[in-house]
């Protein structure tokens, strides 16, 4: 970690590699993609207590909740397997509350959860990724 000094007290400078930048990047890749495939934007990075959905899609009556990951190669794992039963439950918790708030509820309203996973030049899209009762009893 790099230092700097600030009014005589020193505090940890944020690393200078710009992944929020590049995460980003790969989120409107993923956006323009599936905008292409028909489906509708509706908001991106809807950040919850407890949690953060990337993009939020309506494919007619559905929402579609998709979250982007990127790995530069597949040396540890691809992008997929970094979607771990705690990052589901996050994504389903931040679903539920976001859907709370429009009156509806994720175990009655039409919804599926995305996966864009990118590994490299690889891009991968995995409709209906995990299900709601699958995240919950495994």
């Amino acid at each position: 970690m790099k230092y700097e000094r600030n009014r005589g007290h020193f505090r940890m400078k944020k690393p200078t590699n710009n992944r929020y930048a590049l995460g980003r990047h790969y989120e409107q890749q993923a956006k323009l993609f599936l905008q292409k495939q028909g489906l509708v934007f509706v908001a991106e990075n809807v950040k919850i207590r407890g949690g953060e959905i990337d993009l939020i899609m309506r494919d007619k009556y559905t929402w579609i909740f998709v979250e982007v990951r990127f790995r530069q190669n597949a040396q540890y794992g691809g992008a997929i397997a970094t979607i771990t039963q705690s990052k589901r439950r996050k994504l389903l918790h931040t679903a539920a509350v976001w859907l709370s708030r429009r009156n509806e509820c994720l175990e009655t309203a039409p919804c599926r959860f995305d996966v864009c996973a990118i590994t490299g030049q690889k891009f991968e899209w995995l409709k209906n990724a995990f299900t709601l009762n699958e995240s919950l009893f495994q």
